[in-house]
């Protein structure tokens, strides 16, 4: 994976939605640290293995699309696409972020951050998110540049080792990645 590469592209989008929205000189920072925590809640629902309370656990790998109802409105039949992979549309959602999180404050990894791995998805994931707001708690303090760097790179260790954990190549990261890219650039000439 090319991680210089997806900034590049990251930035292009940035500044396609800055331009369209009309959000120029606005400090988007605090928005998009919280999208970025937003994008990770909705990763870790697409997983589910969090859900003690549900019968249902299994990740969204696969796009289920309900095909006909019951009388009350639930879904009898399903059709399912094999190739729309939810949960790592949204993983790449949070790759988004944080991307879009380091153009903001001027930060870019040409190389990957050695990942961080804590052999369980939800220790892995409360780790995440706490970096993130920690990560949050950093930039409003306005410490040292080297502890914002330093703190803003453990989130890539930690989201590269989240995605060893949920079994994701670089490739399919890569690849979903630049094919969300070009939905995300449509939906803003559309509208969105």
């Amino acid at each position: 994976m090319n991680l210089n590469k997806l900034f590049e592209l990251q930035a292009k989008l940035d500044e396609h939605i800055v331009k369209k929205k009309g959000l120029e000189g606005q400090d988007l920072l605090p928005k998009k640290i919280l999208a970025l925590q937003v994008e990770l809640g909705e990763l870790a629902n697409e997983w589910r293995g969090f859900k003690f309370w549900s019968e249902d656990q299994e990740p969204r790998t696969v796009e289920s699309i309900p095909t006909d109802w019951d009388d009350d409105g639930t879904p009898t039949e399903w059709n399912v696409n094999p190739h729309k992979n939810p949960l790592l549309e949204e993983y790449v959602d949070v790759v988004h972020f944080t991307l879009s999180v380091g153009l903001e404050i001027e930060i870019k990894h040409e190389i990957f951050p050695e990942p961080i791995n804590y052999g369980d998805v939800v220790i892995q994931f409360n780790e995440l998110f706490g970096q993130i707001s920690y990560f949050a708690s950093v930039l409003n303090r306005e410490n040292d540049w080297e502890e914002v760097e330093s703190e803003y790179e453990r989130i890539w260790s930690l989201l590269f080792g989240l995605a060893g954990l949920l079994g994701f190549t670089w490739e399919q990261i890569e690849q979903s990645y630049l094919q969300k890219n070009r939905i995300n650039h449509e939906r803003q000439n559309n509208g969105y």
